[in-house]
């Protein structure tokens, strides 16, 4: 039986902010993969300075649909956003609710456009104002791995240093793998699923990455199995840091792969092909994804705001072997995988060795 929600809540999966008015953003990351269509559907949410009154305070919620299709609409409005310091619970409505817990009409006429999202729910509708079309949405989650083994304490993905405010931007897994039921509406084509996977992570802070790439799978041949990888480059205290992860849930087992605790190297293009490969105690594992589309652009946090600069696709191909004294205990491949590379642009090919 899977865990229960509240046995797999993550550190960090409340709010962020300090009520400050120092540049801050938050985003959350949630993707539902539907395999019988070939389709996923990733939902962007994101808040900017919502002290309110700053050149880039305001909200948006992205949405890259079928065959990497993107839905963008801005919630400027700091007011209509509400988020839990102590769980994941957030909404960003346009006009605000009455109360942050107040019913959300969501699939309804009445012109109120936005969000509201937990750890077991997302729903929400948006409205194109170029097409009048809308894209609604609703889906109940159960939760099958946080970020760690499913029987003990979650743990912060990027560590205890996390933890720290002067190693931003932060990031949190908050669910590498779980089963989500129900539909989403988009522009008037619906698509139903039942036990689809479903994967939540998110970011905050107020300094950004240089440049980074990411890798993520939890609709493989193989079953369950959730992989979450990833390479950066960052500011720490006026130099710069290049740091990765690997993080591997299978058959109930946590495998982690961390560059400032094991042998992890990698060779990845500006786009359409990644390599990662990785050591830590008899465990090895190599990762190879490839995009054959160009994939979309999306925003992402900047100093100036939310900028197109993050290229995405949701049909990448990822191959996957995790070996255990040299000997293949996992083999997987998926044509769903959702690959990035962001910040920049960067134009050469990025090798650590």
């Amino acid at each position: 039986m899977p865990a229960s929600s509240v046995n797999l809540q993550t550190p960090h999966s409340g709010y962020h902010w300090e009520r400050s008015s120092r540049r801050f953003f938050e985003g959350w990351y949630f993707r539902v993969t539907l395999p019988v269509e070939q389709q996923s559907f990733a939902f962007m949410y994101s808040i900017d300075d919502p002290v309110g009154g700053q050149p880039h305070s305001g909200g948006a919620a992205q949405i890259l649909g079928p065959d990497e299709a993107y839905f963008c609409r801005t919630l400027p409005n700091v007011n209509g956003f509400w988020a839990a310091y102590d769980r994941l619970a957030l909404s960003h409505c346009h006009p605000p609710l009455p109360t942050p817990h107040s019913p959300f009409p969501a699939h309804t006429d009445t012109g109120t456009e936005g969000y509201q999202t937990t750890a077991t729910l997302n729903h929400g509708q948006l409205k194109d104002p170029t097409t009048g079309n809308w894209v609604r949405w609703q889906y109940e989650t159960t939760p099958i791995y946080g970020w760690g083994n499913p029987t003990e304490s979650q743990l912060p993905t990027a560590g205890w240093l996390s933890f720290l405010p002067v190693f931003e931007p932060g990031w949190q897994v908050l669910m590498a793998h779980g089963l989500a039921t129900g539909w989403v509406d988009w522009q008037g084509q619906r698509y139903e699923f039942e036990n689809a996977p479903a994967y939540a992570e998110k970011n905050w802070g107020g300094a950004f990455p240089i440049k980074w790439f990411w890798m993520q799978c939890n609709a493989f041949d193989e079953p369950d199995l959730a992989l979450t990888a990833v390479g950066g480059l960052r500011d720490v205290l006026g130099r710069q840091e290049t740091v990765g992860l690997i993080g591997l849930h299978y058959q109930g087992q946590f495998h982690p792969f961390i560059s400032t605790h094991n042998s992890l190297t990698w060779q990845v293009e500006p786009w359409g092909h990644w390599a990662m490969s990785a050591r830590r105690g008899p465990y090895r594992i190599e990762l190879t994804g490839r995009a054959s589309d160009t994939g979309n652009t999306v925003r992402v946090p900047t100093r100036d705001g939310l900028q197109f600069r993050c290229r995405d696709t949701t049909h990448g191909q990822l191959t996957l072997q995790l070996f255990e004294q040299d000997r293949p205990i996992v083999t997987a491949r998926s044509d769903l995988a959702g690959l990035e590379a962001g910040g920049g642009p960067w134009q050469q090919p990025w090798h650590k060795p």
